[in-house]
């Protein structure tokens, strides 16, 4: 009988198939918002034209102005939303999943038809909206990554919010006190992993339930970074919260390329780290030795122990790294979007950013589209409110997180997290 050497993982697939399960959450979901269209975009309707403008100045051309008449593309919108709803009903009664591709080109239709209708009569500029969006994306990015990363080793990580926090009071304020964004930065990334350590300290030494710590972790550091900011930060606003930024940094000629360049290469170096970020979170999960034990000890941690992994050592590196990564995203909120602190600045996002993780099933790029979804829902009660929409304001602060809980709701579908997400493991 051949023995396995300590050092050897059991093996693991790339991400674990989900049962075939008939689930109507899918052909639900598409049927509200078809019938919700049919009420905007056909009921409802707005005589005019939307006018979309595509071009940015710098473009290596301009792209033509698209004119869409709100009422016409409303009758076209509705009838490929119902085609598409019936095909979700007829794959559903086959036990067969929607394929992904279906629900983005729905919600892309959905988009478009709700645009031509709030916009009519007016224009919109969609490289600047979708500039916003992206701004509003990358903080989720980084929570969702760490997300990510934390349940794949089997800690449910609620406190991406307080990690948020920590990260961007720090960023603030050493930022402030050394005149340089770089160094806040490195704060951002210390504070997320000391956040952590309490997370990891709490759930995986002494075994206290892993959501009720994350959820007195993040209502601690919002009242100690609230407290410090109205204390500290707030009284010497010129020397502990001056608001330094980094600089925008144009990559040359990608910048240039219509709709694209000034989405993606215009950006701070905040926002290239999330690029990198994403890359490199995905290739480690699936193609290292880190990410395999990473993996095992989130799916069986019995089985990873006997082959000589220490589990509660790989889960609380683990869990400090997914804090780190966190911390970048909370100085993202300091160091290139608003450039100072302000109480409870975070709003929330933390949250948003664990719905991306849930939304994503767990996986990197799948949670870092999530979370870009969630960004473009952000921003488009901004885009909205500033064309003199029809949409009254109070369902635009409501939108991002209406969106959320939808798509969490009702197009996760059957979804099974990592096996031992949220279970102490004790060593038998």
């Amino acid at each position: 009988m051949s023995t396995m050497t300590p050092t050897a993982v059991p093996a693991l697939p790339a991400d674990r198939p989900v049962e075939t399960t008939r689930s109507w959450k899918t052909p639900i979901a598409f049927g509200v918002f078809t019938l919700l269209a049919l009420v905007l975009f056909g009921f409802a309707r707005r005589p005019g034209t939307a006018t979309f403008r595509l071009a940015s100045a710098g473009d290596f051309f301009a792209l033509p102005n698209v004119p869409l008449p709100a009422a016409a593309t409303g009758v076209v919108v509705i009838v490929l939303l119902a085609l598409a709803t019936v095909y979700a009903v007829i794959e559903t009664r086959g036990a067969r999943r929607v394929p992904l591709w279906v629900t983005a080109l729905f919600a892309l239709v959905f988009v478009v038809g709700f645009l031509s209708w709030a916009v009519a009569g007016d224009s919109i500029t969609i490289p600047g909206m979708l500039v916003g969006a992206l701004s509003l994306s990358v903080p989720l990015v980084f929570g969702a990554l760490g997300g990510v990363i934390s349940e794949r080793v089997g800690v449910v990580n609620i406190a991406i919010e307080g990690q948020f926090l920590a990260g961007a009071f720090t960023s603030a304020m050493i930022a402030s006190l050394t005149d340089s964004a770089w160094v806040g930065l490195v704060g951002a990334l210390v504070a997320g992993v000391l956040v952590s350590f309490v997370l990891a300290a709490f759930s995986i030494k002494y075994l206290v339930d892993q959501v009720i710590v994350g959820v007195v972790i993040n209502a601690f550091i919002s009242g100690l970074t609230g407290f410090l900011y109205s204390q500290v930060l707030s009284p010497n606003q010129g020397t502990l919260n001056v608001g330094i930024r980094f600089p925008k940094i144009e990559i040359p000629l990608l910048h240039q390329i219509p709709i694209i360049g000034p989405i993606f290469f215009e950006q701070t170096v905040v926002v290239y780290l999330a690029y990198v970020a994403v890359a490199v979170v995905t290739f480690g999960l699936f193609k290292t030795r880190w990410g395999l034990r990473l993996r095992a000890v989130g799916e069986h941690p019995q089985a990873a122990d006997t082959v000589g992994i220490n589990v509660a050592r790989t889960r609380f590196w683990n869990v400090s790294i997914a804090g780190a990564v966190a911390g970048l995203g909370g100085a993202y909120f300091t160091l290139d979007a608003a450039g100072g602190f302000t109480k409870d600045m975070t709003a929330g996002a933390g949250y948003i950013a664990l719905a991306a993780v849930i939304f994503g099933r767990w996986d990197p790029i799948r949670a870092t589209f999530a979370a870009l979804l969630f960004g473009f829902a952000s921003n488009l009660q901004n885009t909205l409110a500033a064309v003199g929409s029809p949409v009254p304001s109070e369902f635009l602060l409501m939108l991002p997180y209406v969106v959320t809980i939808f798509a969490v709701a009702g197009l996760v579908g059957q979804s099974r997290g990592p096996a031992a997400a949220g279970k102490p493991y004790i060593k038998s």
